[in-house]
């Protein structure tokens, strides 16, 4: 496959693990035309280590605005028909690239591809649950409950990006799930059942360690693409039970805290969307 590919990967304060993950793309048995780090405003000495180091990197620097800003920023700098993304504490497998633009060469009709990964907590390999499973298709449902595709396994076609927009820039966390709710409502994915990444986790900084209650990003995603009207039929019925269910969970822990803001949104969001 002789499509062009560029690779975006967004980083804070990361200095740490950041060559790991350049050094796996410069590792990787099909060349990339770019490799774009985007610094979102980190205190670090990331600057220094790219400069010194990483010459052949596309260094962007911008304000600290979070994650989603830093990738379009990278999709607005680059140009090439394909996008991967890496998270600055994942590493790609030497043949991941290569692997994946075969496939879409075989199945050329996909927009977007993704892969098995290999989780390290702590620096200890561990097993995905059951509700993490990957699969490609149309699994638009199987999005739903939780995020099922890492952004650091995906490939995906730049003009796709451009139709369904941009990752949610008023979303601190969920982010990549809401993008995959508009990409697979509308278009099949393709899978390759295999390991080609190390998704590194259990360090302070991750997103999931930031913010509580993760549930209230993924309703907020839920409420709007149903809202949006472009769903099925069947599509807004598997999101409405899933955006019930979600709600009366964040229901119950609001009651619990006496948050009385939350537990009105949820309750009003609940009457909204019953049938």
């Amino acid at each position: 496959m002789t499509e062009l590919i560029s690779v975006i990967i967004p980083t804070y304060n990361r200095a740490y693990c950041l060559p790991r993950a350049i050094d796996s793309v410069l590792a990787q048995s099909h060349p990339v035309e770019k490799i774009c780090v985007i610094d979102d405003g980190s205190t670090d000495d990331t600057r220094q280590l790219l400069q010194s180091n990483y010459p052949q990197v596309h260094y962007i620097r911008q304000e600290n605005k979070g994650v989603s800003a830093a990738r379009n920023e990278g999709i607005r700098k680059t140009k090439s028909q394909w996008i991967a993304f890496l998270d600055s504490d994942d590493e790609w497998l030497p043949q991941k690239i290569e692997k994946q633009l075969f496939e879409l060469t075989r199945q050329p009709m996909h927009k977007l591809i993704h892969c098995d990964e290999v989780w390290i907590r702590n620096g200890v390999r561990v097993n995905s649950m059951n509700k993490h499973k990957k699969s490609g298709g149309n699994i638009f449902e199987s999005c739903l409950p939780l995020c099922v595709i890492s952004p650091s396994a995906s490939i995906i076609q730049r003009e796709l990006l451009l139709e369904v927009g941009l990752f949610d820039e008023s979303l601190p966390a969920c982010e990549d799930y809401d993008l995959w709710l508009r990409i697979c409502s509308r278009y099949p994915v393709l899978y390759i059942n295999e390991k080609l990444l190390h998704k590194y986790g259990g360090h302070e900084d991750q997103l999931s360690r930031q913010h509580w209650g993760m549930d209230r990003f993924r309703v907020d995603a839920l409420d709007r693409i149903i809202r949006g009207g472009l769903l099925r039929p069947g599509q807004v019925k598997a999101a409405r039970v899933i955006l019930t269910n979600k709600c009366q969970i964040l229901i119950s822990g609001a009651g619990k805290r006496g948050n009385q803001e939350l537990l009105d949104k949820y309750q009003a969001l609940l009457l909204m969307h019953q049938e």
